[in-house]
């Protein structure tokens, strides 16, 4: 189903004069994501086990920190505005499309999470983010504001405000089907990944719809904040 690269293919609007993100955009955030998340594992690995309330909150900075900064060292390459990586305005409705598919995505993933544990078993690596939610009020609120926010805006930041917005110039099922399928991979061969492949393909699908950023950053905050709200009955 590909679609050439015209400004109706394009989830950059007609009114932008300055290209679209493209590989080099993609190459240096993919660099400095690599790096800084490489970076991120080795701290978390520095702490003891027993401290896992602690591991959980380090790890959702990790998470959402890495993304960001990879988003600004893309946007810094080449381009230097903030609209073709879809940081555009949106209405209520996408907003209000956010939550209820956020929601819709957290109850769908229930049924995946439940069909790869019957086939594979529980190897889930959040242990940590468990343990986090899980050790009070207050670390929950830090979760939620780390899991929930923090990784919600920067994982959208990088994987559909660039990896998304590069590959879907090259037809619907690449830049939706594989940004989804690199967003999974990062998160590791466990239960995450067919999870998080159905976040991504989700939140391309409003990427390109919206030609915005933030619908999926609000499905991405209400599932995590959904999660670990869970997880504190689960600790």
């Amino acid at each position: 189903m590909g679609i050439s690269r015209t400004q109706s293919a394009s989830p950059v609007a007609p009114a932008d004069v300055r290209p679209a993100p493209g590989w080099i955009e993609l190459a240096v955030g993919g660099l400095v994501y690599a790096v800084t998340l490489a970076l991120g594992i080795w701290w978390i690995d520095s702490i003891p086990a027993d401290r896992g309330q602690l591991r959980g909150h380090i790890g959702y900075f990790v998470s959402g920190a890495t993304g960001v900064l990879a988003f600004a060292a893309a946007v810094a390459v080449r381009i230097r505005a903030l609209a073709p990586f879809g940081i555009r305005k949106i209405t209520w409705k996408w907003a209000v499309a956010g939550v209820v598919a956020g929601a819709g995505v957290y109850w769908l993933n229930q049924f995946v999470a439940l069909g790869y544990i019957a086939i594979f078993g529980n190897d889930t690596p959040q242990g940590d983010y468990q343990t986090a939610a899980g050790a009070g009020v207050l670390s929950l609120l830090v979760t939620l504001v780390l899991g929930g926010g923090l990784t919600g805006l920067g994982e959208e930041l990088f994987f559909r405000g660039v990896v998304a917005n590069t590959l879907l110039k090259h037809g619907v099922w690449v830049g939706v089907i594989l940004s989804a399928l690199i967003f999974a991979l990062v998160h590791g061969l466990n239960v995450i990944l067919p999870i998080a492949f159905v976040l991504g393909v989700v939140n391309a699908v409003l990427l390109r719809r919206s030609a915005s950023v933030w619908p999926g950053v609000i499905v991405h905050v209400v599932y995590n904040s959904v999660s670990n709200i869970g997880f504190m009955f689960t600790a």
